[in-house]
């Protein structure tokens, strides 16, 4: 329970860290790049948490504990590949934009896979329902 609770606080956090909306049509200046990219992973955040705490409210408390353990691995996962990903460009300025434009490709897709198992046709063995 306290993980899931620090995984809510912790995305919606995230989430409240983009109030500050860069133009990013305009991103002009490494910076600028940095905050979108920022901006761009803070709406991936919020997406996938809103998709998975409506996803494990459909479940079976033993599910829900087992999607959350799923959840947190995959956290630490996509965590360490975007590390190991944009290992090139560490220490550099570009470094944020390349690692949080990582974190957020990554997050979009666990999203829609998680959408995936919420909408999964009834009788289908390999859906968790």
């Amino acid at each position: 329970m306290k993980a899931v609770l620090r995984l809510t606080l912790l995305l919606a956090l995230c989430a409240s860290a983009g109030a500050h909306a860069a133009d990013c049509a305009k991103a002009s200046t490494q910076a600028e790049m940095n905050a979108c990219a920022s901006q761009a992973l803070n709406q991936a955040d919020a997406d996938l948490n809103a998709t998975y705490v409506a996803y494990r409210a459909k479940l079976r408390p033993a599910q829900q504990n087992q999607i959350r353990d799923v959840q947190l691995a995959w956290i630490k996962y996509r965590d360490l590949s975007c590390r190991f990903e944009s290992a090139n460009a560490a220490g550099g300025s570009a470094a944020p934009m390349v690692q949080q434009s990582c974190l957020a490709e990554k997050t979009r897709q666990r999203t829609e896979e998680l959408k995936a198992l919420a909408g999964c046709p009834e009788g289908d063995l390999a859906c968790v329902r």
